[in-house]
């Protein structure tokens, strides 16, 4: 990654930890959204992600099924908690984070 877009990522996840420390008392429940090419393990990649947490994990595939969304329904302790599993999911091909 340049260093442009090294700057530019560091800057949109701290003006979201800004965010989110300014609308939410921690500890506090987050609804996470992925959407990721359909294949297991993907899904799988994202489902670990949060295991162990509590969350309430929902798949939907797309019309085509090329696409499944990932709703994650998770109790996390800080804003930071939410950055670092943005930053964990972010390697997966294909991923996007809404």
């Amino acid at each position: 990654m340049s260093d442009d877009n090294e700057k530019k990522t560091a800057e949109f996840y701290e003006r979201l930890k800004t965010e989110l420390d300014n609308s939410n008392s921690w500890p506090a429940p987050y609804l996470f959204k992925f959407i990721v090419p359909t294949n297991e393990e993907n899904i799988l990649k994202v489902e670990n992600a949060f295991n162990c947490m509590g969350a309430v994990i929902k798949t939907t595939k797309s019309k085509t099924g090329k696409f499944t969304s990932v709703s994650v329904d998770v109790t996390v302790k800080d804003s930071q908690e939410v950055i670092n599993k943005y930053q964990e999911l972010s390697t997966i091909e294909g991923i996007v984070s809404l």
